[in-house]
């Protein structure tokens, strides 16, 4: 074979996009969301009090430490099944979730819903999924999370997370706007769209990435003095620039680990949200027959 056709299989150094941290006030609602109404399963070993809560998503998580409410600048796309079951569930949780920010909209090829703190999920369609999509063929998983950022400042990104991370990063446009492209692995994507009401009012929230190269993008920022929180096996940066300028493009606290965290590759439970006690069959209770 051409090394150009070998060259396909290359993901990159941004591995998998684990995590993303949302605080919440409580626990009650967040359960009538994301376990009933999204579908998605609560991990059984870790953080099962009522201090925090993760969220399974296939390989990914959403972690939800108690809080007030943190808002995404953006929203984050996720599979979560065929839209008749979602649709059903959505329904269902409406009781529960009636008195919050709770709602959802149909389009051709996504639910959009929205928390009940005001943080949208794009719930794609698995059938509707384009073949140049990465997620296409993916019954569950978390696809991208979608950034809205000021004008002038998806270059700067997407040159940003090449220069520092050996990511592959390009700039699109779409809708007349432009936007930066990260591959995360296989399947997932981070997004910088630019758009004329975007703020960088930012709350805290943050994203976790394993890497491959842990070492070279650690000393890459710290040459410009931009991490912090450094521990055994991961360490962290929030601020966004311009490699050329140095100037401030976004601020996103990144969470970054080596693949040699305990936590890499944890098999997570997944659960098949279709399977109840009215319907049971021995093994049918896991998302596509498997953990």
């Amino acid at each position: 074979m051409e090394r150009s056709s070998y060259a396909r299989e290359d993901i990159g150094n941004l591995v998998l996009l684990e995590h993303v941290n949302l605080k919440i006030p409580d626990q009650r609602l967040a359960t009538a969301f994301y376990v009933s109404a999204l579908g998605l399963t609560r991990d059984p070993f870790l953080m099962t009090g009522v201090n925090n809560m993760w969220i399974n998503v296939d390989r990914s998580q959403i972690h939800l430490p108690h809080g007030d409410a943190q808002l995404l600048r953006g929203h984050v796309g996720l599979i979560v099944g065929p839209r008749a079951s979602l649709l059903e569930r959505l329904r269902a949780a409406r009781p529960v979730l009636g008195q919050t920010r709770f709602t959802w909209a149909e389009r051709d090829d996504r639910v959009e819903v929205t928390c009940p703190w005001g943080n949208r999920y794009d719930c794609l369609d698995p059938d509707a999924c384009a073949a140049s999509d990465p997620w296409a063929g993916i019954d569950l998983g978390m696809a991208y999370v979608h950034f809205d950022v000021p004008l002038g400042c998806a270059a700067s990104i997407a040159a940003f997370y090449r220069e520092i991370f050996d990511a592959f990063a390009e700039v699109r446009e779409r809708g007349g706007s432009l936007q930066a492209v990260v591959a995360v692995g296989r399947h997932q994507q981070l997004v910088f769209a630019e758009s004329p009401s975007a703020g960088n009012d930012y709350d805290g929230h943050h994203i976790q990435l394993y890497v491959a190269d842990f070492s070279g993008p650690y000393e890459r920022l710290a040459r410009r003095r931009l991490n912090y929180d450094e521990e055994a096996h991961q360490y962290r940066f929030a601020e966004l620039v311009d490699p050329e300028t140095g100037a401030c493009c976004f601020t996103l606290e990144h969470e970054v680990r080596s693949l040699r965290h305990p936590l890499y590759a944890r098999p997570l439970v997944n659960r098949n949200p279709d399977m109840t006690n009215r319907n049971f069959r021995i093994g049918g209770e896991r998302a596509n027959g498997v953990f």
